[in-house]
């Protein structure tokens, strides 16, 4: 449903200025239209619309544009006709709303998406330094090199001036990026103390209560995926499958749609699937023997993580590993519930 003010026609991307605040905007739609809800679809991230009726007394639903071309295709599709249908989708409380997060759930989103920005950044340049030294055949631990004499032991293990200078530019980012993250870490702390989804999915192994609180803020509310397959594609961790009638389906790259904050930390999570006592340990050194492929066995790790998350956050309960036997581990993408 659209309302719009009278007035000449207006160019499309040029930026206007209301003239009348947002309150008396839509107290004009009100009088108008008679009506004090309605829906829109999602074409552009104009949340902030949204918010502006909602304070105003409205009730909007953001409609996925995706389900309304399936619910009701339309031959010729211009503003009016999908106002019109939208309008009856509403009357017949049809219209297949999208889930949106509070301002305060937003606002805390955008804080661990900083968050996730900072800690990339960190790691592309932790990458960069063992990079510069494998040209030259070094290997100091970052730790060595941050201290008084990292310079010298790279000079004395033969490495030009140039590349010197690279590490030491790299050091200089990764201590002014862990000035920002310690702060925020600590702004964040509370909230991951205070969630009780977060307390739930800090039992995971490897899941710390930072990522945790990433994982339930990105998931909202778990009611949205009817399985975990579904979280699974939501956090871009599901490959896509090509398939023909009957024939055999052949599975491709990583999906791209979804959530790629909740992706990063399903994949920090499994970071830690490395060592003997995490419970997918087994699962990560099948898929790396099979596909020669670390990156591929922590994506099934990942996938495990959030299969694991679905159900604690679905009955309410903490971590519980299953038994660990000497039979084949599970595939990757099975449908069991907490480990492989």
């Amino acid at each position: 449903m659209e309302c719009h003010e009278e007035g000449p026609p207006r160019r499309r991307h040029s930026p206007v200025t209301n003239p009348i605040g947002k309150e008396a905007r839509g107290e004009v739609c009100r009088t108008r239209l008679g009506v004090s809800d309605g829906a829109v679809v999602r074409t552009r991230p104009r949340r902030r619309d949204r918010d502006e009726l909602v304070a105003c007394g409205w009730q909007v639903q953001v409609a996925d544009a995706r389900k309304v071309k399936t619910v009701a295709p339309l031959a010729a599709k211009t503003d009016k006709v999908d106002a019109r249908l939208l309008a009856e989708l509403s009357r017949r409380q049809l219209v297949p709303a999208l889930w949106l997060p509070s301002l305060d759930e937003r606002a805390l989103r955008e804080r661990l998406r900083r968050r996730m920005h900072l800690v990339r950044l960190r790691t592309s340049a932790k990458g960069r330094i063992f990079g510069l030294q494998t040209q030259w055949g070094v290997r100091i631990s970052l730790r060595r090199l941050r201290r008084a004499d990292g310079m010298t032991l790279l000079e004395r293990a033969g490495m030009p001036a140039v590349w010197r200078h690279s590490i030491s530019e790299c050091l200089a980012l990764i201590d002014f990026l862990d000035a920002r993250i310690v702060p925020l870490d600590a702004e964040l702390r509370p909230f991951a103390q205070a969630d009780p989804r977060a307390v739930l999915l800090d039992t995971i192994p490897g899941v710390a209560e930072l990522l945790a609180l990433t994982i339930a803020v990105e998931i909202g509310e778990i009611s949205r995926f009817a399985g975990p397959q579904k979280l699974v594609s939501y956090g871009r961790l599901a490959p896509r499958v090509r398939q023909s009638g009957e024939g055999r389906p052949h599975t491709g790259p990583l999906n791209k749609s979804g959530s790629r904050l909740l992706g990063w930390a399903a994949v920090e999570a499994a970071q830690q699937a490395w060592r003997e006592s995490n419970p997918w340990h087994q699962l990560y050194l099948d898929v790396s023997r099979r596909s020669r492929n670390h990156n591929s066995a922590k994506a099934a790790v990942a996938r495990k993580i959030l299969i694991a998350a679905w159900h604690m956050l679905s009955r309410n309960e903490p971590f519980k590993p299953a038994p660990r036997t000497g039979a084949t581990s599970v595939p990757a993408s099975s449908r069991l519930a907490l480990a492989a």
